[in-house]
């Protein structure tokens, strides 16, 4: 991963028009219809506190329920029609998913099925067991229960990329 300036994505903040954006296809992230009249009513309490976070083009990495209900009434007339707004730049795309899962499960929890999607989408893009553990906050084993391989062939990725292994001895006493 490219080094990280940590305040760069808040010097983008605007407010834009809530129609430049668009929902990513990956979000394992779902909310009831009680939960959202519950984000409009802490919007209405607090303000606005947490921007959108969306790519270049204006696809959302994380915010599309804070997206949604801005779309409907109160909000639409109160925030005449716009949302705030930081863009990150990612090289590699799998880091826009990293973004949604992490925003997302530093809140909250997963539904499985869509979590199961996306491991294993990363791992048909090569992404390591390790990688995907690291960057999603899972233990093997969770990485290994959503992939849905054979245990033999999730072993086998665990390996992936070592070269150096210890020497097996036999030990027997006299």
């Amino acid at each position: 991963m490219a080094d990280v300036k940590l305040t760069a994505p808040l010097s983008t903040l605007e407010w834009v028009d809530r129609t430049l954006l668009k929902p990513n296809d990956y979000n394992p992230n779902k909310v009831s219809r009680e939960n959202l009249k519950l984000l409009t009513q802490s919007i209405l309490t607090n303000g606005w506190t947490l921007p959108i976070v969306v790519r270049p083009d204006y696809t959302i990495i994380d915010g599309f329920h804070r997206w949604t209900v801005a779309g409907e009434e109160p909000l639409l007339s109160m925030l005449d029609g716009k949302v705030p707004v930081v863009k990150v730049c990612h090289e590699d795309p799998s880091e826009d998913v990293y973004g949604t899962v992490t925003h997302n499960r530093a809140r909250g929890t997963h539904l499985l099925e869509p979590m199961k999607a996306i491991v294993k989408r990363l791992m048909a893009e090569g992404k390591t067991v390790q990688e995907i553990g690291k960057q999603l906050g899972m233990r093997p084993e969770e990485v290994f229960r959503l992939s849905d391989f054979s245990r033999e062939d999730f072993l086998e990725m665990m390996v992936k990329g070592k070269t150096t292994y210890s020497k097996a001895e036999i030990y027997t006493t006299i």
